[in-house]
């Protein structure tokens, strides 16, 4: 008997960590065929799952709470409350929680107010569905994935000039991680083009936010950056 059940045991365990922790998604979306093809993608890929579709800003503030997912995919333009307006709230509630902005506004008006308000994450609704779940695991293991174009944009804002801080506050070296951390690289990325290890790109993000008194990767680029 002791010998049957050692086996279940080892059998269990085994399976356990073969099975992977799925990503959860939530959807807000207003356009019906766009937010069920999104929602039947991820719940037909292994790895991500999506309980959790809301139509507005509004719905999702009362809604997505309760749901905790580690990714939402977020609307722009939507009636009722727009998706700018609801990542600003749901934020504040969900500080863990990372929002990838789904859009098709390029505009920079649109793609500032987005990261302001506390998303992680921009792409443009014509991004392939494969492109799609890149973004979404990048966005959920520390990176801020954005459409080429986006980026872009992004990247011609945050020169080095642009760094307000003085610059006593923050070494050459913190300098260069807060940029690498406004690409949206994760510390993985960020180790290797700076040859150093992971755990000192640690230790300086930890400096960093010290030094600007800031608790997350997106307080620290808004208060140093001009956007």
């Amino acid at each position: 008997m002791y010998g049957v059940l050692k086996k279940l045991c080892s059998l269990c365990i085994l399976i356990f960590k073969q099975a992977p922790v799925a990503i959860k998604i939530a959807i807000v979306e207003d356009i019906e065929d766009i937010k069920n093809g999104l929602n039947l993608i991820l719940n037909l890929t292994d790895g991500y799952e999506c309980n959790c579709v809301c139509s507005n800003g509004t719905e999702a503030i009362a809604k997505i709470p309760s749901y905790n997912p580690d990714v939402v995919l977020m609307d722009i333009h939507m009636p009722v409350m727009n998706g700018i307006e609801a990542v600003r709230i749901l934020k504040k509630k969900l500080p863990h929680t990372q929002f990838l902005m789904c859009t098709v506004y390029e505009e920079d008006e649109y793609i500032f107010d987005s990261l302001r308000s506390g998303a992680t994450g921009y792409i443009l609704k014509k991004t392939p569905p494969a492109k799609l779940l890149e973004a979404i695991k990048d966005i959920y293991e520390g990176g801020s994935p954005m459409s080429s174009t986006i980026a872009r944009r992004v990247m011609t804002s945050f020169n080095e000039s642009d760094i307000i801080m003085p610059v006593d506050v923050l070494s050459m070296r913190e300098k260069e991680i807060l940029q690498q951390l406004s690409r949206g690289n994760p510390y993985k990325k960020i180790a290797a083009d700076l040859c150093i290890s992971a755990e000192t790109v640690r230790t300086h993000i930890r400096n960093i936010y010290e030094k600007l008194q800031v608790h997350s990767r997106e307080e620290a680029i808004r208060k140093a950056y001009k956007i």
